[in-house]
């Protein structure tokens, strides 16, 4: 008997604005992005209006610091100017398909927040919440300069001591103006503070869920350098024989990439490597040759096939007809009968993704439907490409997070297996 696709949670009970507040170079833009692949993973629609972007629409060549001067009135014009578009841009998209939308600017002053807070609050009866980034650190706002502002647009003229020099210029004409989200003054806004990328946090008045996970995902990413390296088990007994699921040993082969696999890891002299696999005895029998310590997660065991499991395609096809058509509609959100689907299978995966943010160096040796999933966080795929993702077997991805998103390097081991990947229907 065929059924209906994955009930889709409703996170976002009414549209939530995010507005960022804090100087420039305290990572606003860094965990705007961030957040909102978190929340598009999770299936909360989420987008970033950067106001940045839109005045440099506006202003076609930036030419120094004190355009950002509080007192530079022509400035100042221009800048409210494109505050207000990059506003009306995001109300329009909220009221049409978007649940949550980051407002991503400096923020820096009472009027400006209130302003926000008028439009979004009281006009469109649309929920606020302040995430504020505080760096009292020098280090860390000297890194964030040299790394990611100084390669900005606005310096593509410029060489980086000069861009550097202007930059830091700029911070000062924001701190002229700067007042901090304050627990008396502020008392009634919902908002959480990051102190110095996440040494300590404030928060005050959550109001729901969504708000609530927020909170949670930035208390957990650090950015501190470090790989995570994805993998799928060996070749298995069942890969062999084209059935899906199941709990078979390695094949031949498997075992051979499960060698290579420590052999390849220890080349690569990783710093504190954790290992992580599933309960099945494919990717444990996969991390037999590791002296690093081993963790098994329940969560990490590959999608639930339901009464699929163990059968080919084929016979899926022959024997569940209309199951077999109605997964070919939509991949993402079918779910296998007494099974899982690949929605479920995200919010499974969901402590899974916590704990790695958490985490420095881990190889992950997981399965194809699992791998997916963590790609397409990392790489920020949408729900209609992330069921189709490549993951070869007895090959190795590794993640290195950078500013802005992933570093992404494949590595094929050179061990031939069976190719378990199924194409994209063709529509029509």
């Amino acid at each position: 008997m065929p059924i209906g696709p994955a009930s889709c949670p409703q996170l976002a009970n009414c549209p939530t604005v995010i507005v960022m507040v804090g100087l420039p170079a305290r990572g606003k833009t860094y965990m705007s992005k961030k957040l909102t692949r978190y929340l598009n993973w999770i299936g909360v629609k989420c987008r970033v209006f950067n106001v940045g972007e839109y005045r440099r629409s506006a202003v076609k060549e930036y030419k120094k610091f004190d355009f950002f001067d509080p007192e530079n009135r022509e400035a100042m014009k221009i800048r409210n100017q494109v505050c207000e578009q990059a506003m009306e841009d995001m109300i329009g998209w909220l009221e049409g398909e978007g649940d949550v939308a980051v407002f991503d600017a400096t923020n820096t002053t009472r009027e400006r927040r209130q302003l926000v807070m008028d439009y979004c609050q009281q006009e469109k009866n649309f929920k606020v919440f302040f995430i504020e980034s505080m760096c009292d650190d020098p280090e860390v706002v000297a890194e964030n300069v040299k790394e990611v502002k100084v390669n900005s647009p606005d310096y593509r003229n410029m060489n980086k001591d000069e861009a550097m020099r202007d930059f830091l210029e700029r911070i000062r004409m924001y701190q002229k103006s700067y007042e901090p989200l304050d627990t008396q003054y502020d008392k009634e806004k919902s908002f959480i503070q990051v102190h110095n990328v996440g040494q300590r946090f404030l928060v005050n008045q959550i109001q729901d869920h969504v708000q609530s996970k927020i909170c949670y995902y930035l208390m957990n990413i650090h950015v501190l350098p470090r790989s995570i390296y994805l993998t799928r088990h060996g070749e298995s007994e069942l890969n062999i024989k084209g059935r899906i699921g199941g709990d078979s040993s390695l094949s031949f082969r498997g075992r051979q990439f499960a060698n290579s696999l420590a052999k390849f890891m220890e080349d690569q002299d990783v710093n504190n490597l954790k290992v992580w696999t599933s309960q099945l005895k494919r990717t444990i029998e996969t991390a037999g040759g590791f002296h690093a310590p081993i963790e098994q997660w329940k969560a990490l065991n590959e999608i639930d096939a339901g009464v699929c499991e163990e059968m080919t395609y084929e016979g899926i096809q022959e024997k569940y007809p209309e199951e077999f058509a109605m997964r070919d509609q939509d991949k993402y959100h079918y779910r296998y009968p007494r099974g899982e689907s690949y929605q479920d299978l995200v919010a499974r995966l969901e402590p899974v993704i916590m704990e790695l943010e958490r985490q420095t160096n881990v190889l992950v040796i997981c399965h194809q439907a699992v791998m997916r999933c963590l790609l397409a966080y990392f790489l920020d795929k949408n729900s209609d490409d992330l069921p189709y993702l490549k993951v070869p077997l007895h090959t190795i991805m590794k993640l290195t997070p950078m500013a802005y998103g992933c570093k992404v390097e494949s590595f094929y081991l050179n061990i031939e297996a069976v190719n378990t990947h199924r194409e994209r229907p063709k529509v029509g």
